[in-house]
């Protein structure tokens, strides 16, 4: 099975080099707004997250995650049955990790010339909620909030997929197609 990320960035340093090492490793890209855009731009396949959810971007950005596509993603748990069967009877495709950062919010509202309008967009609401389900769901969703914790995530996809590569070729060596179909 595909492993899928969704990618939802203000601060888009380091994305594009993220999300190109994640697709080399065969992972799916979700994405939203501006940081599909980039992705996208830099010939980074993605799936817009209108595609996840059947419903487009709307109210100048403000709903574009809170879909229950997005949050059974993130909220089903991989050992329990239940949530895996009501996944697939809703057609919840799993989400296996989030990566995300926060509006500027501090940022903005410290700028001498800020408005109040401007001030209340950037008070995110779909970040913190990717955030929280992911993190409930710690078990089998990861999260990724900043640079360094990019570079941890990939060099551990890195080494699972190599772990993953040695093992099948062990396999392979060792077992006929017919002995390891039995064997399994």
């Amino acid at each position: 099975m595909t492993k899928r990320a969704l990618i939802s960035v203000s601060d888009k340093a380091g994305i594009v080099e993220f999300a190109q090492e994640l697709k080399k490793l065969g992972w799916d890209i979700i994405s939203t707004g501006g940081t599909k855009v980039a992705l996208d731009n830099a010939g980074v396949d993605t799936i817009a997250i209108d595609d996840v959810t059947g419903f487009p971007e709307m109210m100048d950005g403000r709903v574009k995650t809170l879909h229950p596509n997005i949050h059974g993603g993130l909220l089903a748990r991989r050992d329990l049955d239940s949530h895996l069967q009501a996944a697939k009877d809703n057609n919840i495709e799993l989400i296996d990790l989030v990566v995300v950062n926060l509006y500027p919010f501090k940022e903005t509202i410290l700028k001498t010339d800020v408005t109040y309008a401007d001030a209340v967009e950037n008070i995110d609401i779909g970040g913190p909620s990717m955030l929280r389900s992911a993190a409930k769901n710690h078990a089998s969703v990861t999260v990724v909030v900043d640079l360094l914790t990019m570079l941890l995530c990939l060099t551990n996809c890195q080494r699972t997929a190599k772990q993953a590569t040695k093992l099948a070729n062990v396999w392979q060596q060792k077992y006929t197609v017919t002995q390891l179909h039995t064997t399994l």
